[in-house]
This record gives C-alpha cells, structure tokens and sequence, in this order.
C-alpha cells in the first residue's frame, strides 16, 4: 500500500507496472493511434507557405488597407521578378531581342492568377547600357496558393527568350517551392543508434529508445500534417517539430531505459523494474519536458503567427515523446523482458567498469570537485571568448542575395543589382490615406517630392491612385540592397516625414516588413524571457526544492545562449568554416533566430539540468554530503546525458545540410547551444558550483518549503513507500574522495 506519498510518482509508477504487465494492450493502442493520425495526414492535409504574418505592425497595417482599398494592387499576392539580359555585344534594344522579350512579357501576361505584368520599355525597366532588362509578375493569389504547376509555367513562360539567345532568370517569392526533407537527417538517427549501443553494449536495449522515437515522431508529425488541412502553417513547422521530437524521444527513452536497466541489476522483477523506473526516471522526464513545452509554447508572446505554429507543433511532438516514453516504452520493455541486460557486445561494457577502475564520469567529477574554482573560471572565459563574436549580431530576413550563386533567383538578384543598383531588389511601397477624402494622388505626389529629397533614394514612381481618389501608392527605389542598415535608415526617415493635408503615409514591402519583424521580436524578448524562465523557475523550485539550483540553471543557461550567438555569428555571418558546412553565402542572421534560440535552448538545459542533479539530489537526500552526492550523483548520470547530448546534436547536425538556409542555421544553432550547454554548463560548471555551494546550494527558507508541493521527483517517498528504506547513502570511498 502507497501512501502519503506524491501523486505523480505514484501514477507513473502504476503506470509503469500497468504498461509491462499489459503490454499488448498499450501497443496495440498506440499502434492504433499512429494509424489514425496517418489516416488524417493522408485525408486532411494541406498547403504550407513561407509567408510571414506580423499583425499590428506598420507594414502589416498598409498591406491590409491596400487589400480593402486596391486589391487590384494585389499587394500581399505572390511576386515574381523576371530578369533579361542580352548576350556579349548586344542590347535588348535591338529588334530581334526586342522581339522576344515581348514575346516573354507576353507569356506571362498569360499566366493563370496573374494580376499584372511590368513591361520593361513602357516603365523604363532597361538598363543605360541596353543590356539588362526586368519585369514585375504579380499574382493575384498569395505564394501558399500557388501551385507547383504555376511555378513550373513560371519557368516555361521564359523559354522563348532562352531560345533566341537570351539569359532569363528569376527570383521573388512565387518561384520558391516548399522545402523537402534531406536524406542527410537520417545521418542523425544513424549515428543516435551508434551512440545508444556504445551506452547500453546491447543491441535489444539500443533498439528500444529508436523503436519508441520513431513511433512517437510518426504520430506527431502525422498530426501535425493532418492539422495544416484546418489552419495555414509554415513550411518549416514540421520541421523544428521533428527535429526536436525524435531528439527528445530518444533522450527521454533513454534515461528510462537505464533506470531499468540499474533495477533489474538490483534483482528486481521486470514488472517491479518498470514501475521502479517509470516513476523515478519518469517523473524527471516529465517536468524536462514540461521546461520544454513551456519554453515552445512561450513563443506564442512574441505575436508572430508562424513562430507561435512552429512553437506549438514543436511542443505537441514533445508531449507526444513524453506520453509514449511514459507508457509504450514500459510496454516495449515488457516485450524485451531481461534481454536488455543480455546481447552484450564484445568491448562494449555499456558502462560497466573493468577491474574496479571508476567509470570517466565519476574521474571527471572528482577532479572537478577538488578543484572547483579555476575549472568554474575556465570553463566561464572560455564561452566568454566564444560569445565574442555576437557583439557584431546583424538582424534581418535573408533573402536571394543570400542564396547560392548557381541559383536562379540570385543569379536574378546579381543581374538586377548590375543593370539598375542594389535597391532594385528590394523596392518600398509607400501608401498615402486620405481617409474618406479624395485628393490621395496630390498628396501622394507632394509627398514623394520630399522622399526624392532623402540620400540614398535612387528612384520614386509616380504615384498611382485607387478609384475613390483616397489611397495612393507609389515606389520608392533605394540605392542600397534590401538588407543593408542604409535601407533600413531610409524607411525609417520616409515614416517620419510629415504628410500634407492630413493624409497618412505608411511604409511596407519586404523590407519594411523586415524590420517591423526585428522591432517586434525585440520588443517580445524581455516579456517572453521573463514568462518562460519565470515559470521554469517555479518548475524547477518544485523539483530540486531550492533557490539557488534554479538560478545556477538559468545562468549558465544564459552563458550557453551567448557562446551559441557567437558560433551562429562566427559561422552564417562572418564566414568561418562556411564551405565545411555548405553556407553559400554569408549575411545577416534571421530576425527571428534568437528569439527562438532562447527558447528551444532553454527548454533543452533544463532538460540536462533536471536529469543530471536530480540524481544529485537524490544521492543528498539519502544521506550523502553535498560533495559526495555531486560525485555519485554525476556518475550515475554523466554517462546517459552524454549519449543523451551527443544524440541530440547528431539529429540537429542532420538539418546542417538541408538546401533550406532558415533550416541549416536552426539545425546548426541547436547543435552548437547543445554542445555548450551540456558539456561545458552541465557537466562542467554546474558540479563546480555545486562544489563551492555545499550544502547551501540546497537551501529553502522554511515558509517557501512549507507552501511548495513536494513532487518527490527523486523518488525518496517512493522508496519508503516500497519499503526501500535500507538502501544505503553515497559510499564511503565517494565521500572521502570529495574530501579530499
């Protein structure tokens, strides 16, 4: 009989027990589940879009108006920019040339959706030298609707200029297809096997946290495809929720699996195993995955629909891992019984020591503890130097410039920027609202006197006005590129230019548009750190019962987030080692990559904080002394959070070779905040602190103890409970060797 003791470590320990005993039940039912989820992926599934979506922003504001007032204008419509060049010697001016690039203009004229077509010689589209000329294709459908035979049409509407001996090529957002998986992920899965059989020295006891991962990954992803039918969603959404629910999944089964593993060697049942395991192990895995979801879900604060999609499907594969680690790998388990002792492979211990000589971990963590500060110092300098490089962090949304060069659309972009300059690729909209009164077009025409007025301005259309007279619209052509900080300065020096006669004048394009994004995203990060590692905190208080523990976790967490900028920094926009991981080119980094960073990265090191101290805890709780339970503590959980790491940046390093530039700085990024947080945080700075803490790095003020629930997720109530109450603290030889 249990009782008195904490609610979830008993549900998770019947569970565990429920789950091996009536293993063919449980997997049967998710067996089930992940045939009704691919059932409503395959019948539910719909279109994804690149497109961003930043309510209440200026941009956005002036593109919805032009949606009510001049949809003619199509303005959030798909756009394609058609670039002509003549060959060596010639001009486009030359009747033959002239010919077929009319014949190209026609074509696309012709093109289903279209809204307009530019003709390059009435709108003085040809360069001086008569060598390169362009067109403006908009649609009257936005990229998501565009279909992969519209781009195709696209590509063929240019054919007649390639066959008279013209370069055509093309660039906007209509000739993007939606970005595919790379075979190379599956790189990341290879080498998560190699890395579990190296831990566990056994096939049978390797192939589990594969088998429930995959499982896990399979329903959520299904889910997810089946949710774009019901809601537009990015294309890169199921992407973070893959990588991080397969790399999650394997982690979570794998500390499952050898606490199994350690109560089985202790002689017990295979069913007491499993509910001893699942409510020890299980109850750190939940409140890990908890921090996740948390620091995914938290991402809805910045107010950018498709980071708060990617957030959420990224947490919805979490919970899935942690659903089916709680109870389908008990089951899998059941099936296996104590073969995941047996099957050892020949030199591979799977952690056990040779001739009595103490395992890696357990060395490491002595030497730390004996000599605490200058590793602290050293290991704290050294993500100092690594963090350098983010002082020079530039924001922005990459775009064709950034593309590889034997791409079409920059190969479009250098011909634009050769014929007409830079600004050519990134032109700004500018809108003039009368409100309910005519006179929009003089407005707008007093108004782009002073634009024309500004530096860096190397062209101003004529405005153009609706046919109530009372928004106009006019073109404002810089002479700097679409990323550059003097864009950037000119659309803030248009918006705050004084409009006549009360009009109003808004500012949007892709540049616009970029930068109201990198505004928004600032302004979110403090609310959305505080939300997230706020109630992380509590979580935290609420496992480790502590004050201190939490705040060590948070800071070395900031110092992971910090040498991680500086990698990304150092590698996507300062160039190093860019050819080793296939970055074509180099600029700024995306707006919204740190802001998702944080989150993602955070939830991760709570991740390895949760299960490497907690067993620290456990070891304090029994009995040890502080620097006793940190030796014992880090060598029962040192070996499972390396794998668990290095499995992790395995699936991440996967996503380093996708063609996708978004997807390669995300998968790279999480690699390298991984690599920091659990090498150099966890294991290395958090045992030194631990060590110079002592005991205080325990303490609770005894009125916050008496109000904190007490979630036992070390499992000590449980053990009473069981009976379990003569199991001995820390050794005598670990704590003499603390001592010491």
């Amino acid at each position: 009989m249990i009782d008195g003791i904490s609610v979830l470590a008993t549900f998770l320990y019947r569970l565990g027990r429920f789950s091996f005993r009536r293993r063919k039940l449980v997997a049967a039912l998710w067996v089930g589940l992940l045939l009704l989820f691919g059932v409503g992926a395959a019948t539910l599934s719909g279109p994804t879009s690149n497109d961003f979506s930043i309510p209440g922003t200026e941009s956005q504001k002036a593109i919805d108006l032009l949606k009510d007032r001049m949809p003619q204008a199509s303005a959030d419509g798909a756009t394609a920019r058609v670039v002509i060049a003549a060959p060596n010697g010639g001009t486009l001016t030359e009747p033959a040339n002239k010919a077929a690039v009319e014949q190209v203009v026609g074509k696309l004229k012709a093109l289903p959706d279209v809204a307009g077509v530019v003709d390059p010689y009435q709108a003085k589209g040809v360069s001086p030298d008569g060598r390169i000329a362009y067109t403006q294709v908009t649609y009257k459908v936005s990229p998501i609707d565009l279909e992969q035979s519209d781009r195709d049409a696209l590509t063929a509407a240019g054919r007649p200029g390639e066959a008279a001996g013209l370069t055509v090529e093309m660039g906007g957002n209509a000739t993007e297809g939606m970005p595919e998986q790379s075979a190379t992920e599956v790189i990341g899965v290879a080498v998560a096997a190699i890395v579990l059989v190296i831990t566990f020295g056994s096939l049978v006891a390797a192939g589990l946290p594969l088998l429930n991962a995959i499982l896990g990954v399979g329903i959520a992803m299904s889910g997810i495809t089946a949710a774009t039918g019901l809601v537009k969603m990015s294309s890169t959404t199921s992407t973070l929720a893959l990588m991080l629910g397969l790399a999650v999944a394997i982690d979570y089964a794998l500390f499952i699996v050898s606490r199994y593993r350690h109560e089985l060697e202790e002689g017990r049942t295979g069913e007491e195993a499993a509910g001893r395991a699942v409510g020890t192990a299980g109850s750190a895995v939940v409140f890990a995955g908890l921090t996740v979801v948390i620091a995914l879900a938290g991402l809805g604060v910045v107010g950018i629909p498709m980071l708060t999609e990617m957030g959420l499907a990224a947490a919805f594969a979490v919970v899935v891992a942690v659903l089916i680690a709680l109870s389908l790998l008990p089951a899998l388990l059941g099936f296996a019984g104590r073969k995941v002792l047996g099957g050892w492979i020949p030199g591979l211990r799977g952690g056990r020591s040779k001739n009595g000589k103490p395992p890696v971990g357990e060395r490491w963590a002595r030497f730390i503890v004996r000599r605490p500060l200058p590793v602290l110092l050293l290991a704290v300098v050294g993500l100092g130097v690594l963090a350098a490089p983010a002082l020079d962090l530039r924001l922005g949304l990459p775009g064709d410039e950034v593309k590889a060069s034997d791409t079409t659309q920059r190969k479009a972009y250098d011909m634009l920027e050769k014929g007409f300059g830079p600004g050519f690729n990134g032109p700004l909209m500018v809108v003039v609202d009368t409100g309910d009164e005519n006179g929009a077009k003089a407005a707008a025409q007093r108004f782009s006197g002073r634009v024309k007025g500004l530096g860096d301005v190397a062209a101003v259309t004529q405005p153009v006005a609706n046919k109530d007279g009372n928004t106009a619209l006019l073109s404002v052509v810089p002479k700097s590129g679409p990323s550059s900080k003097a864009t950037e300065d000119l659309v803030s020096n248009i918006r705050h230019l004084p409009a006549s006669g009360g009009a109003d004048v808004s500012v949007t394009g892709s540049t616009a548009m970029n930068i109201d994004i990198s505004a928004k995203l600032s302004g979110a990060l403090l609310p959305y750190l505080g939300v997230v590692v706020g109630l992380a905190f509590i979580l935290l208080m609420l496992v480790f019962r502590s004050i201190l523990v939490p705040l060590t976790a948070t800071l070395g967490f900031l110092l992971t987030v910090a040498a991680t900028f500086g990698a990304v920094v150092a590698v996507f926009q300062w160039g190093w080692l860019a050819s080793l991981l296939g970055v074509a080119e180099t600029g700024p980094i995306m707006s919204m990559m740190p802001i998702f960073l944080i989150g993602v990265v955070f939830g991760l090191a709570m991740d390895y904080q949760v299960f490497l101290v907690t067993r620290m805890r456990e070891e304090y709780v029994h009995g040890a002394e502080p620097r006793a339970a940190v030796v014992t503590g880090f060598r029962h959980g040192a070996r499972v959070v390396t794998a668990a790491a290095v499995i992790m940046m395995a699936v991440f390093s996967g996503f380093i070779f996708s063609g996708e530039s978004m997807i390669k700085m995300m998968g790279f990024a999480l690699a390298a905040g991984v690599l920091f947080d659990a090498f150099v945080v966890r294991m290395t700075i958090v045992p030194a602190l631990m060590a110079v803490l002592g005991r205080s790095a325990w303490w609770l003020p005894r009125w916050l103890d008496r109000i904190l629930p007490n979630v036992d997720v070390e499992g000590e109530k449980l053990r009473h409970a069981l009976g379990d109450d003569a199991a001995p603290p820390a050794g005598e030889r670990e704590l003499e060797t603390a001592r010491t």
